[in-house]
C-alpha cells in the first residue's frame, strides 16, 4: 500500500493529452467551449474500475452545468457517438454523461466539493489538458 497523500497522488500527471481517444478530445473540446472550469481527466485504466476515464469539471451554476452537458451530447452525435446513459439533467447539479469507455461528472461547486470525486479516485493519474 502506498505511503503518500492523497494531495501528492493528485498532483501526478505522466500522460499529455494525445494520448485520448478522438471522441473524448471532442467532448473535452465541447466542455471547454463551453466555459467548463476546473476540467480534470483521470486515468482509470490500471484500475479496476468499470471505465477507462472520468471527465470532471464544474459549471458555475445549474444552466451551465446544463449547457455543458448539452454542448458534450451534441458534439459527440455529430461524430455519431451516443451516450449509453445520462443521469442528473432534472436538477443539473451533477450531471453524468456514460459513454462506456469514458464517463462525464459535471458539477456544480457546490457538488463537486461534496462529492470528492478527485479524492475517492486518488490512485488514478491526471491528465493534464492544455487550457
Amino acid at each position: 500500500m502506498s505511503k503518500t497523500t492523497p494531495r501528492t497522488k493528485r498532483a501526478r500527471q505522466r500522460q499529455p493529452a494525445a494520448a485520448l481517444p478522438d471522441d473524448l478530445l471532442a467532448g473535452i473540446a465541447a466542455a471547454l467551449d463551453k466555459k467548463a472550469a476546473d476540467l480534470v481527466v483521470l486515468d482509470l485504466r490500471q484500475s479496476q474500475a468499470f471505465t477507462d476515464f472520468f471527465v470532471i469539471c464544474t459549471g458555475a451554476s445549474t444552466r451551465q452545468v446544463q449547457a455543458i452537458a448539452d454542448g458534450i451530447q451534441m458534439a459527440l452525435a455529430r461524430r455519431g457517438t451516443k451516450p449509453a446513459l445520462v443521469e442528473g439533467e432534472t436538477r443539473a447539479e451533477w450531471i453524468l454523461i456514460d459513454y462506456f469507455d469514458f464517463i462525464f461528472h459535471i458539477f456544480t461547486p457546490a457538488t463537486r466539493e461534496f462529492y470528492d470525486l478527485e479524492r475517492l479516485w486518488g490512485d488514478a493519474e491526471r491528465i493534464e489538458i492544455p487550457a
